[in-house]
């Protein structure tokens, strides 16, 4: 009987250790079999006749204009240009607007939920061109790291052939996830600024701080914006809250201090990491308002006709 139980125990034992060692090394190949469906959470359906909100005497709308371009690789995206009015007599009258803020979202849904932050940005007032990447919303295609970085250069050059607009026009933002292609576009062209807000200096690092256990070699998408913010050069700013519970705040704050001069530091306290906007407020709009001035303050002045 000893023998028996011995051998019960034995076998037990073995299966257990098994289990062990097998399943780390199963939950190792889950992630890596579905590495992108953990980063990219994109939705189709939306509202999208936004026009059709009421609006008061004296506030400030975007009137929205649906757009269309393609990228490098032949994929149809879609985004808002979106130009500030104020509503005056019944009427929507047109703000001046120096500068187009080109918006890169985060990692969930799609455009059509940045609807109420996109009206508080009006009021800056800036123009808005807001982009959904491939995969998400109206745009085709899947979502991919080196999708995303052809995304935003296709925007970007949207902005430059179809809309005629200058370089020195044009304001990058990123909001967490958009923090990697904001990056990586301003890194690459010369825009008049750059925001980046609620974001991270890489993958890896992140999923360090998701699951510690997860070899970070091992993932395909990096998105090092720690690697390229150095050789950013137009002015920055970046915001971020201590209480941010999706991007932890000492990986914003290592972006700001690899980034070179000049560049800005915002912080938002006990905001939520999709309530920066709501928790900071008036303060929050006005720190944007500062930097798109100080952005379009030194914008060389344009020719008159004929001079």
């Amino acid at each position: 009987m000893k023998r028996i139980l011995k051998n019960i125990w034995a076998r037990q034992t073995g299966r257990f250790i098994c289990l062990l060692l097998f399943l780390p090394i199963g939950l190792l190949g889950l992630v890596m079999l579905f590495e992108e469906k953990l980063i990219y959470f994109p939705t189709r359906s939306g509202r999208w006749e936004v026009n059709h909100f009421a609006a008061g005497e004296g506030q400030i709308v975007p009137q929205i204009e649906n757009s269309w371009f393609t990228t490098e690789d032949g994929l149809k995206l879609h985004g808002w240009y979106c130009v500030p009015h104020r509503i005056t007599g019944g009427l929507a009258v047109p703000l001046p607007a120096e500068l187009v803020l080109l918006w890169f979202h985060g990692n969930a849904g799609n455009i059509t939920h940045r609807y109420e932050m996109i009206r508080l940005l009006s009021q800056l007032p800036v123009k808005i061109f807001i982009i959904d990447y491939r995969g998400y919303g109206r745009s085709e295609g899947r979502p991919s790291e080196q999708g995303l970085y052809l995304d935003g250069r296709a925007a970007w050059d949207y902005l430059i052939a179809q809309r005629g607009l200058r370089s020195d026009q044009i304001v990058i933002f990123g909001k967490s996830l958009g923090g990697a292609p904001a990056i990586d576009l301003a890194s690459r062209v010369q825009p008049a600024g750059l925001i980046v807000q609620s974001s991270f200096t890489s993958v890896p690092d992140m999923a360090a701080t998701i699951l510690p256990f997860f070899p970070k070699s091992l993932l395909r998408t990096r998105m090092d914006s720690l690697s390229k913010i150095p050789s950013v050069r137009c002015p920055k700013l970046f915001i971020h809250s201590p209480s941010d519970e999706v991007v932890p705040y000492r990986l914003g704050r290592r972006l700001y201090e690899a980034a070179a001069e000049p560049k800005q530091f915002y912080e938002v306290k006990g905001a939520p990491h999709n309530e920066t906007f709501l928790v900071g407020g008036q303060a929050y709009l006005e720190a944007l308002r500062s930097f798109v001035n100080s952005c379009a303050a030194q914008r060389p002045a344009e020719t008159p006709a004929g001079g």
